[in-house]
């Protein structure tokens, strides 16, 4: 039975990294326990662990622990190599991979990097490694600065040098290709390369290949003057500022760095004034060489601007440090997440899973953990893709989200505000983010605006609200929003990062109203919790519902449980369980409870029931020892929004579980709130699961 993948190259720099970052994400969306094995790091400090290794550990939480994850360093190795001790070396190798594979029911090992000398011990000593570990192998070749026909000899050398050795091999993946070439070379090894083999070919991505300010400032071993906040900038290229200024001028691209003597004030002060221009694309940053600094003036006019970009200092001169830049080979490290889900997103458009899935033993866990529910959601999102209206067009918050919504393509975005002002913090950010990608809206100005008015008033001019009223109002970016999902210029909202609940939701109430049969509008949280998922309702907007209306929240969540491929079974909370309690609030929940099984007699239910008996199976089996729902409830409704809302509080903060929501349910089309404290990650989120609820209308 196949239980492990072998990520294999024959040579430095290929990307292996893109591919197991892909493959990690597509098995956990599978199975819970999934394994990362790297026999040989590239770790040359031993004081510090490998950047690589522990980005893998840490985005996904993967319950190994960093020194169980690999056997030895690459010098380790040569070293030993040299002593003839391959026997000892490939038994230990063994030994450990085995101690791990038996926690995991899938585990992804990743070859050596073939970096400096030894590079042909190291093919022999991966294959020796796949052979004994019965892991079948996927190769990964670059086509970085090679010609198709270069390439295509590469990857059928390495396919037939495995084969040689009695290794299987269950497919080739050509990374960093140039796009024009890249159905060319598919179409070749297709035909070239046994039927049975899976074929990718992943076209170069300056995102992965481009490093960041951060790298750079490392590599050259500089000094921070300026910018410490934006060392994530992405470099795409660098230019030397030797010339006049106007001319320096014409060469400025997108991400550009300038290296430049730290005399020359005309191009510091010309490159800072074009970054804040909406005339000149961004640029990533400034070094300057030779240990020279700008003079007290300059300085002292440097830290007076609101927006700096990184300014970095070094001793070299400027040939050199050119020189270094250029034999930079960025890494896709922890703490650029950006860069791991661009590698996921390029693994997940180029290779096909599914394929790649036949090919391997993957395993249904029961339930759904977390990761697989995020990475469900994405997939959901993209099958169809909707339209959204973020209304607070300008926060810093929402503008980081809709970076990383577009850089995905899950969704058309339209941002409601000034253009001009929403370009200028794209900038000040850093933002990859191009303004023709999406859609900008300044309510007041838009085409829109007249018949926005005119519907409004029709719509409302039966409680009392004018023309004039009318074009007050639709200059709200709340009720232009709103306006654009009736209408069905956009198909769902999300708002609230700056305006309360209330302000969000009035227009919806007032005019997109609520779904036929359904009376009250409520939310849900979708509660990632370590080992399973769980929805909470209401935490969000009904203070103190009556039982019919405690009711209808029940099954508006059971409806949307299974939307999300979550099976419900609903906990209807209280501080009793069964007919042990007895009071106002207890009865309340029972009537709620008999409403929703009279209703829906085929729902599994369980009401009233204390929140330990709901989730822990012990207490469940003592306390309601024939339910179906005790110790293993889905959905938790809550009696009250007091209550609600401080335990999905405290539960998000003692346990770390990620909230996603509130998710309304009810209006006749979709429209989010955020809390006002929300995060980059909760935008996205409630972005994501906005444009699939617009998928069921």
């Amino acid at each position: 039975m196949t239980k492990n993948i072998f990520i294999a190259s024959a040579e430095p720099y290929t990307g292996k990294s893109v591919i197991a970052f892909g493959m990690i994400n597509m098995l956990l969306a599978k199975t819970q326990k999934v394994g990362y094995f790297k026999p040989i790091i590239a770790q040359e400090d031993p004081n510090q662990r490998d950047q690589h290794v522990e980005a893998m550990l840490n985005y996904f939480s993967l319950p190994v622990k960093y020194e169980d994850a690999f056997a030895f360093t690459r010098q380790d190795m040569l070293h030993n190599a040299s002593s003839d001790n391959t026997g000892d070396i490939l038994n230990t190798i063994i030994s450990k991979y085995k101690k791990l594979e038996e926690n995991y029911d899938f585990t992804v090992i990743e070859g050596s990097d073939f970096l400096g000398e030894g590079i042909a011990f190291e093919f022999e000593s991966n294959a020796l490694m796949a052979k004994n570990l019965a892991a079948p192998v996927l190769i990964v070749v670059s086509g970085k600065n090679k010609t198709a026909s270069q390439l295509f000899k590469t990857a059928i050398n390495i396919y037939r040098n495995f084969l040689l050795r009695d290794v299987q091999v269950l497919g080739v993946i050509a990374n960093m290709v140039n796009p024009d070439e890249a159905d060319r070379i598919k179409q070749a090894l297709t035909n070239q390369l046994p039927a049975e083999l899976l074929i990718a070919v992943i076209p170069i991505e300056s995102g992965l290949q481009s490093p960041t300010m951060k790298e750079i400032t490392a590599a050259l071993n500089a000094e921070v003057l300026f910018g410490a906040d934006l060392m994530d900038n992405q470099v795409d290229n660098f230019v030397t500022g030797a010339m006049m200024l106007p001319n320096f001028l014409r060469h400025i691209k997108d991400n550009l760095l300038i290296v430049t003597p730290g005399d020359r004030g005309d191009i510091i002060i010309g490159s800072l004034q074009a970054n804040l221009s909406v005339n000149y694309p961004k640029i990533a940053g400034i070094v300057l060489t030779a240990g020279s600094l700008p003079d007290e003036p300059m300085i002292k006019l440097i830290e007076g601007l609101q927006t700096i970009i990184p300014i970095i200092s070094v001793q070299k001169g400027t040939f050199e440090t050119t020189t270094a830049i250029g034999a930079i080979h960025s890494k896709i490290t922890i703490d650029n997440k950006k860069k791991i889900e661009l590698a996921i997103d390029m693994f997940e458009k180029y290779v096909d899973s599914k394929a790649l899935d036949d090919k391997i033993i993957t395993f249904n866990y029961q339930g759904i953990t977390p990761h697989m529910f995020q990475y469900q959601l994405v997939k959901w999102a993209k099958r169809q893709k909707k339209h959204i209206v973020l209304p607070e067009g300008n926060d810093e918050r929402i503008l980081k989200a809709v970076e990383k919504l577009i850089a995905q393509d899950i969704v058309f975005i339209t941002l409601l505000g000034d253009a001009q002002e929403i370009g200028a913090s794209i900038k000040r950010l850093g933002l990859n983010l191009d303004l023709d990608a999406i859609h900008i809206h300044n309510p007041a100005l838009s085409a829109s605006y007249g018949d926005y008015v005119e519907t409004l008033y029709e719509l409302r001019k039966n409680k009392n609200v004018n023309m004039e009223m009318a074009r007050d109002m639709m200059t709200d970016v709340s009720y232009y929003g709103t306006m654009m999902v009736y209408k069905g210029d956009a198909d769902g909202m999300v708002s609230g990062a700056v305006h309360t609940t209330q302000h969000t939701i009035r227009p919806a109430l007032q005019f997109v109203k609520t779904k036929p049969g359904v009376s009250v509008v409520s939310s849900i949280f979708f509660m990632c919790l370590p080992e399973r998922v769980a929805i909470f309702g209401d935490c969000a907007v009904n203070p103190n519902p009556t039982a019919q209306q405690l009711a209808e929240i029940a099954i508006s969540s059971a409806e949307s449980s299974a939307r999300f491929g979550i099976e419900p079974r609903v906990a209807m909370l209280s501080y009793s369980s069964g007919t042990s309690g007895e009071g106002e609030d207890v009865e309340r929940v029972r009537e709620a409870t008999a409403i929703v099984k009279a209703k829906h007699p085929e729902l599994k239910i369980e009401g009233p029931i204390q929140y330990d008996a709901a989730v822990d199976p012990l207490v469940g089996r003592q306390k309601l020892p024939d339910s179906e729902v005790a110790g293993k409830a889905s959905v938790l409704i809550f009696p009250d929004l007091n209550t609600g809302n401080n335990t999905y509080k405290a539960v998000q903060r003692e346990t770390g579980a990620l909230a996603i929501g509130p998710m309304l349910q009810g209006l006749n089309k979709p429209i989010n709130d955020l809390s006002r404290g929300c995060t980059v990650d909760d935008i996205f989120n409630t972005v994501v699961i906005t444009a699939i609820q617009c998928q069921e209308i």
